[in-house]
């Protein structure tokens, strides 16, 4: 099988690159990135990038861009911008990564100077993480003008959040659900003078089952207010949404074609399933000094493997959807400020958030959704960034891994090392595998005698209730 997979692979370049190396393909790309060739100007025939303020974008908020280090829009943001401040509302189509949320934030400040007013604009998103980070931006944009966001989602305390509703802030940063839980059980909150609604990852609010709350939720917003949808790819379910609450949009498609960006290194290891783990700890001991986004398919993958790698000296960190919101978020901003190196995730963060400088991702689970692999790899490789990518193929994956890259359109070159190498971690992988099942099995029985003592405190509870009466 090995020797299949090897033939498929012979002599194949990733956008005619020969694999000299991560180091030196990463300048390569990363110069092909930031300097267009003669070439390819030729070829395409395209005017200079326009500047944000060529796109109608006011002084103030040029100003917030040039500190952020947005130097020139990006397609999506060339083509959303000047339609949004043109009143219309707007489908906007491009790949993760390619700075979305800048071409809805700032259309959305730009009339909020004009004419500035409480609950100005709702934004929905999939996930808290997003939520968060979505709401950062509009801050980071917004904050010399004096904008205010607020982010309401599951997971946090209701009164405190409608504490916050009740200083009327310019910008809702929610998650549906939580959405419609403050609509319709706080007190005086009303969206009755909202101007704009922006679906962020539409397909993915759609694909978690949100529809029938945003259906709900777009019966109780005012009909004369102007609308901006935002996917990745245009579903069914998305070409109905748009029916039911844009009018009249213009549509901006960067790219229709579901792919990775050019700027990505895309790499596989082939080895039997048995040594998974040891080809792990080998790849991220051989990228050390790199941040790296490990994804999990499972909770418990991504927990084991973190512990797996603590035990072996890395500085890693686990990142799923049984983690609180407030363990969520304190592990993705220990990731972001650089205190910890290696980031285990499950599919929570492959959508969407926006983690600086990741430099490679690593697939230790293949997904069997094409569109999975693209939004994990997108976590690298962003806004003209150069990034790496490494898929871990056993035997089992290679039904999976083949129709990734029969969709993505490339043919990945494998990772060069040498496998006596690889084997030489074998003991101390073992090791590290016999200690991280020994803390897996304390952390679930404390979880267990956790749950069973919040039980029992329950059932108590209701004693003395019917005792009382």
């Amino acid at each position: 099988m090995t020797t299949d997979i090897k033939k498929q692979k012979k002599n194949v370049k990733v956008d005619g690159v020969e694999d000299e190396g991560f180091k030196e393909e990463t300048e390569k790309k990363t110069t092909s990135a930031s300097n267009s060739s003669s070439e390819d100007e030729d070829q395409k025939k395209e005017a200079p990038p326009k500047t944000f303020r060529e796109l109608g974008v006011i002084e103030e908020l040029c100003d917030a861009c040039e500190k952020l280090g947005y130097k020139d829009p990006t397609p999506i943001q060339r083509e959303a911008i000047p339609t949004a401040l043109n009143k219309r509302d707007v489908i906007g189509l491009a790949q993760t990564g390619s700075g979305k949320t800048a071409a809805f934030a700032i259309p959305v400040i730009q009339e909020l100077w004009d004419n500035p007013s409480a609950y100005y604009a709702v934004v929905l998103a999939p996930t808290r993480e997003l939520a968060y980070q979505i709401s950062e931006q509009f801050e980071a944009l917004g904050g010399a003008i004096g904008v205010r966001s607020v982010v309401i989602v599951g997971g946090m305390d209701m009164v405190s959040q409608a504490v916050a509703l009740s200083k009327k802030p310019h910008i809702l940063v929610c998650t549906p659900g939580r959405l419609m839980d403050h609509l319709e059980n706080t007190k005086g909150f009303s969206l009755r003078n909202l101007k704009y609604l922006i679906m962020d990852e539409a397909d993915r609010l759609l694909d978690m089952d949100f529809g029938p709350i945003i259906d709900k939720f777009l019966k109780v917003i005012p009909k004369e207010r102007r609308t901006l949808l935002f996917s990745a790819t245009m579903t069914s379910k998305v070409e109905k949404l748009q029916r039911a609450s844009l009018h009249n949009p213009v549509r901006v498609a960067v790219s229709s074609k579901f792919s990775t960006v050019d700027t990505l290194i895309q790499r596989y290891l082939f080895f039997p399933f048995k040594h998974k783990d040891t080809y792990l700890v080998y790849l991220v001991n051989e990228l050390a000094g790199n941040t790296i986004l490990v994804f999990a398919r499972t909770v418990h993958d991504t927990q084991r493997l973190a512990i797996l790698l603590r035990s072996l000296g890395f500085s890693a960190i686990p990142l799923h959807g049984q983690l609180s919101q407030s363990n969520r978020l304190g592990a993705l901003n220990k990731f972001k400020s650089g205190s910890r190196s290696i980031m285990v995730a499950t599919d929570v963060a492959a959508r969407g958030l926006d983690i600086p400088l990741v430099d490679v991702v690593v697939n230790y689970d293949i997904p069997t959704d094409s569109k999975a692999y693209v939004h994990r790899v997108g976590r690298t490789a962003r806004a003209g960034r150069a990034g790496k990518s490494v898929a871990l193929v056993t035997q089992y994956d290679l039904e999976p891994f083949l129709r990734i890259e029969a969709a993505i359109g490339k043919k990945m070159q494998e990772y060069e090392h040498e496998k006596d190498a690889v084997f030489l971690l074998s003991e101390r992988v073992d090791e590290a595998q016999r200690e991280a099942a020994i803390q897996m099995k304390e952390l679930q029985d404390r979880r267990r005698s956790k749950n069973n003592f919040r039980a029992k405190r329950k059932h108590d509870d209701l004693d003395r209730e019917e005792q009382v009466s």
